[in-house]
């Protein structure tokens, strides 16, 4: 069958990010993709000028009519925007045993505040611990948990509840090696730095890769070292798009290269 991947997230008119760029990379991986919107942005690559939330009530009734017709076998949360879509989400995810991964994104590429600090308790207290993975770049980490250190904080955030944690680099100096961590221990995932300013829409691509490796029947760990793998070829063949911060080339690579 047909695999089925669903993303929860907001929306970039500009297509690098939110569930633009999660459609796309579902797509990339042969996997159907379904799009419930949490939040509409006026953004492209040089700014964000506006957030308008969506309601909860909203989101939350295109999830039930999504998921009671086309059950997706991943889903991934991006965007959320207050606390309130956030207790929404965490609601059906309580009842749901669908693998969820949660991308707690908090800032735009641009600074723009995508999830309040109410709702980042939210977010430990009731939708973290049903989830199968969190991915949380440097800072997002810090900000959940208060730890510096990557293991630190990878550890923390297992003790809320999650399966398992990845903690992306992309923000330390020097080469970005990410860290999985999950029952069976840490995982560090190596990778190079590219100099360039084309990296929109990276953190809501790699979970989306995830996501979309994880519908098709991989192992998770294997689709972090995957999806890391097409991240970096996604980057490095970036099309150039922009006056500002550009999207990435959401058609990639999508197996680890040889040698």
């Amino acid at each position: 069958m047909l695999p089925i991947a669903l993303t929860i997230a907001g929306s970039d008119p500009s297509g690098g990010a939110g569930i633009q760029a999660d459609l796309k990379t579902f797509h990339q991986f042969h996997v159907y993709g379904e799009a419930v919107i949490t939040l509409l942005t006026v953004q492209n690559t040089r700014h964000v000028l506006r957030v308008e939330v969506v309601d909860p009530a909203l989101v939350l009734q295109q999830i039930e009519a999504v998921v009671s017709d086309i059950p997706p076998a991943a889903v991934k949360t991006g965007a959320l925007g207050n606390a309130q879509v956030v207790s929404a989400v965490a609601s059906w995810a309580r009842q749901s045993c669908i693998p969820l991964i949660v991308d707690p994104v908090m800032l735009s590429k641009h600074g723009a505040p995508l999830l309040s600090p109410e709702a980042q308790q939210v977010l430990k207290k009731e939708l973290i611990p049903h989830a199968t993975l969190v991915t949380p770049n440097l800072p997002e980490a810090q900000a959940l948990t208060g730890q510096t250190d990557p293991q630190n904080a990878a550890r923390h955030l297992l003790q809320l509840g999650c399966r398992a944690v990845l903690i992306k680099a992309g923000h330390a100096e020097g080469e970005p090696i990410d860290l999985f961590y999950d029952d069976a221990g840490p995982l560090t995932l190596p990778g190079r730095r590219i100099q360039t300013l084309h990296t929109h829409g990276t953190g809501c691509t790699l979970s989306a890769a995830i996501t979309a490796l994880l519908a098709a029947g991989t192992p998770l760990r294997q689709a972090v070292q995957q999806a890391k793998s097409y991240i970096q070829n996604a980057i490095a063949t970036a099309p150039g798009l922009g006056h500002g911060h550009g999207p990435l080339n959401h058609w990639a690579e999508t197996t680890p290269r040889v040698g």
